[in-house]
């Protein structure tokens, strides 16, 4: 039976970057769907993974890489990067077409920099794409779309409702955004998708990331570390006494080798502090959020189940934040998104601070349950109005204060505070 293709948020996007560039290369994990997506754009196609024509693709790029390059535009070239020599071929023949739309680059691994001659910048240009969120698992009602909050003022979500019960969300964290977790089978063969993505990274793809051998069971100490302090400010130090607890003598640059291999892989994708001009510099925590690409990849690392969860709801509030980060920025992409977050010495905090490409933000705390939403909005509010005491110092407004202040939830429905926060339901948003 054929598969039905779920619209990704990534689908507009890839469009307009072709229409504007001669080629784009989608980054992302594996298995977030990125050649499925990329095969729906393309005219013609070449896997160099293929295993029956693997050898000869591989010579050719060896050789005369633009052999590879004929074909109906636009042509996807399918993990070009275990053959680097041709992101310059392709940037080459960009230049010589002097056409948009000719070709498409996927690829789950960070190429590093030394292996190619030129960063194609004009020619080449890079799109991020993400596990699905719960829009495009049709999980979220989609009901209040973040971009109309950005652009229009009057935008009413009083009474948007989620449909998901706490019990489904956590098993959609537990399944994760794997486009694979989607297809008509049991639970439980679901919530396999995510164990196996994490024992194939650990015992296969950390050590042919950089070609360098690594030990599978230290990558699983140190993704269980990770796992324990998601979306936290831990140190370096603190994970690797973790660590080390199990596997002794482990080293600071052992640890960082395996992190920086499980980034390359796009596993890790910890969140930048926000540091504005508000606090002296000292008080304002400048190390960064740990965080995985999918909540899934917590929920295996910790060997952790939905019933588990649903009875340690303390646990799965950090899993849950690591939900939220993800769907953000998914649907925040479009709009040049970036997130970050902010947290002071004096406690004061935004979970997430959502920047778009043209100076509009969004402060934002994640809060599980009903009962937090109060604290959340409490510290939007001092965060705003430490923005205004330090604009009135100066005399002038130096820091634009937040577009918006949002509080996303795990409840069911949306409503706008009298103070102006938002509470959103994470299952009522979309881009």
């Amino acid at each position: 039976m054929k598969e039905i293709y779920l619209d990704r948020i990534a689908d507009k996007e890839l469009e307009l970057r072709l229409e504007a560039f001669g080629a784009v290369q989608i980054l992302g994990p594996k298995w977030c769907g990125k050649t499925t997506t990329a095969i729906r754009h393309a005219n013609s196609v070449i896997k160099m993974q293929d295993p029956d024509k693997r050898v000869g693709y591989l010579e050719t790029a060896r050789t005369k890489p633009s052999l590879l390059l004929y074909g109906e535009a636009p042509l996807l070239i399918d993990e070009w990067q275990v053959a680097p020599s041709l992101w310059d071929a392709v940037r080459h023949a960009v230049d010589e077409r002097n056409k948009t739309g000719q070709f498409i680059l996927t690829g789950s691994t960070v190429v590093d920099s030394h292996e190619i001659m030129h960063s194609g910048t004009g020619r080449i240009s890079k799109m991020p794409m993400h596990t699905m969120s719960l829009f495009e698992s049709l999980e979220s009602s989609g009901e209040v779309s973040l971009k109309e909050l950005f652009d229009n003022p009057s935008y009413d979500i009083d009474g948007a409702r989620s449909t998901l019960s706490i019990e489904e969300l956590i098993f959609a964290a537990c399944r994760g955004g794997w486009p694979a977790s989607l297809r008509n089978m049991s639970d439980n063969a679901k919530l396999l998708i995510a164990t196996d993505y994490l024992n194939i990274i650990c015992e296969e793809d950390i050590s042919r990331v950089d070609n360098t051998q690594r030990d599978a069971t230290l990558a699983r100490l140190i993704l269980r570390s990770y796992a324990r302090n998601i979306c936290t400010l831990a140190k370096k130090s603190t994970m690797l006494a973790d660590i080390t607890v199990e596997r002794e003598g482990t080293s600071l640059s052992t640890f960082d080798s395996y992190i920086s291999a499980l980034e390359k892989l796009f596993v890790i994708d910890d969140i930048p502090a926000w540091s504005p001009a508000i606090r002296s510099a000292s008080s304002i925590r400048t190390s960064q959020k740990r965080c995985f690409t999918d909540p899934s990849i917590v929920v295996a690392a910790l060997g952790a189940t939905p019933r588990t969860l649903e009875l340690d709801l303390n646990t799965f509030g950090f899993i849950f934040e690591a939900l939220c980060m993800r769907d953000l920025k998914a649907y925040s992409q479009s709009m040049g998104g970036r997130v970050s977050y902010y947290h002071d010495r004096y406690g004061l905090e935004a979970d997430a601070v959502l920047h778009l490409n043209d100076g509009r933000y969004a402060i934002i705390e994640c809060k599980l349950g009903s009962r937090d939403i109060d604290e959340g909005a409490k510290h939007l509010l001092e965060l705003k109005s430490l923005i205004q005491r330090k604009n009135e110092e100066m005399g002038r407004n130096a820091l634009r204060l937040p577009d918006l202040m949002i509080v996303l939830t795990g409840g069911e429905i949306a409503y706008t505070r009298a103070d102006g926060v938002k509470v959103i339901p994470i299952a009522t948003l979309r881009d």
